[in-house]
């Protein structure tokens, strides 16, 4: 793929505003200055995901991943930095000169990921132009969409697809074009054996599955004979990018709708979105037909904490909602759940009604998990005491999962008023189960494997190669290399501002500092270089830097507050920033130039350790060195 010009990507990095894409995946929240949200990165219940509007980045604090807007898509979403790049410009319409398309060497050349998602999403394109531009696709599949009553708008917003009857269609049709035979076995799309190359999906409607941001990462194919020996449904193997347990289909297409509710339904299958959807209930994701994943309840809380769940009326229906609800409890979400008449769906009651009369239905239909669980259970228990026993352990073990005590409280109440029951009754089950759960976790912790132990010469290490005063460096570069301060060590009439980037950079050159960090030193490279072209690098300029490593180091400098601390907020004053800046800038230079001197010195003892050292040689070295050491020592009003 071409090379996206610089130009381009200056205004890509220009005109975005990291908030607002990282607000297609969390839900973010006004926090003072900044915005926060949960992370989408780890399951947690407390936000500690912070993006900065005012430095466009954004930082991880629970996994402790950081960066730009670009970063987080390659985080997010797996992508490259140019197809990161790609994304945000189609987002705000910046125009990409087209790429030439891959030769099949560069195709193989490439990762097989990469090959997967183009090869998916050739396919998405190709089922596509099946339905819609073919006799064939026509007359079989956008006919039975027809049918179903779906809209031309609904089959384009949910990019819907037909695979022809032919058994190697699409198979054909990748090979002639040349694309990674690996790639398509891999993806899970065709198949070869003996008898030569068939498609998984052929004779059947299709539905994309798409990541959060739009990506293709697999299929959903509906049959449409009446042949019983095959399953109705067929859905893609997981494969390098589809992880069935890491998505919930029609996110993509309704996640705005759920933020701006601050509700989701969910449902079972690719039917009920679709027709929820058109009816004009977009806050709709089906976890497709797989069981409900804890990762899949962390992706949906991302960007609401209430759910709602909406069954079929069948009782099989009911009690597999069950192990959801607990699932839900457990990570902290407000959960309710909606059980349709006997013999509906959410399809098939979304299309006999009108929106106002399906809304209406969800809004007073609506039960807490108790009412829910407690009313579906009674019906199985039948006067029989030992089954009411069995069904009243079920529901308080429910309420176990609830993590805050208020509710448990309100729960607990609420239980004991349905089964007639008193609640101490139900309290001191609570507690039984609690502490099976507690001796449980404890037992889980003394059987865990014990922590990696550092090597013992690891602390040493550390002091030697000073990798730790290499990042305040770093980090005092990249925060406060664009200001000016005045050196406080010349004459009055000799003082004039000078960058602290200059500073610095002049300081360490003089004395030929070398940082041994490769990430560091790279960075220190890029800074030397730019100040060399009579350029001091800005906070834009390192967010923007295509090496993501050197990104992070750079989001992990403009969050950290070793610098100045909140001293006000304690009612304790210190003095103003700008009358300090020299002496920090000075004392955190000087103690990178001791790290220099203290490498130097263990050189020096290694070698004398050698056989046929220079001995007389070596002596007078170290001995310059260690007077070195002392000087710096004094200047840092260091007692030695």
């Amino acid at each position: 793929m071409a090379r996206i010009p610089q130009e381009i990507i200056e205004q890509i990095f220009t005109t975005a505003r990291i908030e607002e894409v990282i607000g297609e995946f969390v839900q973010l929240k006004k926090s003072g200055s900044n915005l926060k949200g949960l992370s989408p990165f780890n399951n947690e219940k407390t936000p500690s995901f912070m993006v900065s509007p005012a430095k466009q980045i954004f930082k991880c604090f629970s996994s402790g991943k950081g960066g730009s807007a670009v970063t987080f898509l390659m985080e997010m979403e797996q992508m490259s930095y140019p197809e990161a790049l790609r994304w945000i410009a189609k987002k705000y319409n910046i125009e990409i000169p087209d790429a030439r398309p891959q030769t099949p060497e560069e195709i193989e050349a490439g990762n097989m990921r990469e090959a997967v998602y183009l090869i998916t999403d050739v396919a998405s394109r190709f089922f596509q132009g099946q339905l819609l531009e073919t006799d064939s696709g026509k007359a079989i599949g956008l006919s039975y969409l027809k049918q179903r009553g779906y809209t031309d708008f609904t089959i384009e917003k949910f990019h819907l697809g037909y695979s022809p009857e032919r058994s190697n269609a699409f198979a054909e049709y990748a090979l002639s074009n040349q694309y990674s035979e690996n790639a398509l076995i891999e993806s899970g799309i065709s198949m070869k054996n003996e008898r030569g190359w068939y498609d998984r999906f052929h004779g059947r409607v299709i539905f994309p599955i798409h990541s959060v941001s739009g990506r293709v990462l697999g299929f959903g194919g509906r049959i449409l004979s009446s042949n019983t020996k095959v399953a109705k449904y067929l859905n893609s193997p997981e494969n390098p990018i589809y992880n069935k347990s890491k998505v919930l289909y029609g996110l993509y297409q309704g996640k705005q709708e759920i933020m701006k509710r601050d509700e989701a339904f969910l449902v079972e299958g690719y039917t009920d979105v679709i027709s929820f959807f058109q009816n004009g209930v977009c806050n709709v994701v089906s976890s497709s037909g797989t069981a409900l994943t804890e990762r899949q309840i962390g992706m949906l809380k991302r960007y609401t904490p209430n759910i709602t769940l909406l069954f079929d009326g069948d009782a099989a229906g009911l009690r597999a909602s069950f192990r959801g609800l607990d699932m839900m409890l457990e990570q902290g979400v407000n959960v309710r759940v909606v059980s349709f008449p006997e013999g509906e769906d959410p399809d098939s009651f979304a299309k006999q009604r009108t929106n106002e009369e399906l809304e209406e239905f969800l809004e007073t239909n609506k039960k807490d998990f108790i009412s829910f669980k407690t009313a579906a259970l009674l019906q199985d228990v039948a006067g029989d005491p030992l089954k009411f026993a069995e069904m009243v352990r079920d529901v308080v073990g429910s309420i176990s999962k609830v993590p805050d005590q208020i509710g448990r409280e309100v729960f607990i109440k609420e239980a004991a008023s349905i089964l007639e029951m008193e609640p101490n009754s139900l309290y001191e089950e609570l507690a039984r189960l609690q502490g099976l759960q507690e001796r449980q976790r404890r037992k889980n912790q003394a059987q865990a494997p014990l922590m990696e132990v550092m090597p013992a010469d690891y602390s040493a290490d550390q002091k030697i190669y000073g990798y730790e005063q290499e990042k305040k460096v770093i980090h005092l570069l990249i925060s406060k290399g664009t200001d000016n301060m005045l050196d406080a060590d010349l004459d009055e009439e000799e003082v004039v501002p000078v960058a602290i980037a200059n500073w610095i950079v002049d300081e360490l050159e003089e004395d030929h500092i070398e940082f041994l960090n490769p990430i560091y030193a790279r960075m220190y490279n890029l800074l030397a270089d730019e100040i060399e072209q009579e350029r001091i690098p800005s906070m834009d300029w390192w967010v923007r830097q295509e090496d993501q490593d050197i990104v992070k180091e750079v989001t992990d400098a403009l969050t950290d507050k070793y610098t100045l601390a909140n001293w006000k907020s304690k009612d304790i004053y210190l003095p103003e920033e700008e009358k300090t800046i020299f002496t920090l800038v000075k004392e955190t230079t000087m103690r990178m130039k001791y790290v220099h001197v203290e490498r130097k010195l263990q050189a020096l003892k290694d070698y004398l350790k050698m056989e046929n050292a220079d001995y007389d040689y070596y002596m007078v070295q170290f001995q310059k060195w260690n007077s070195a050491r002392q000087i710096i020592n004094e200047k840092l009003n260091r007692v030695v």
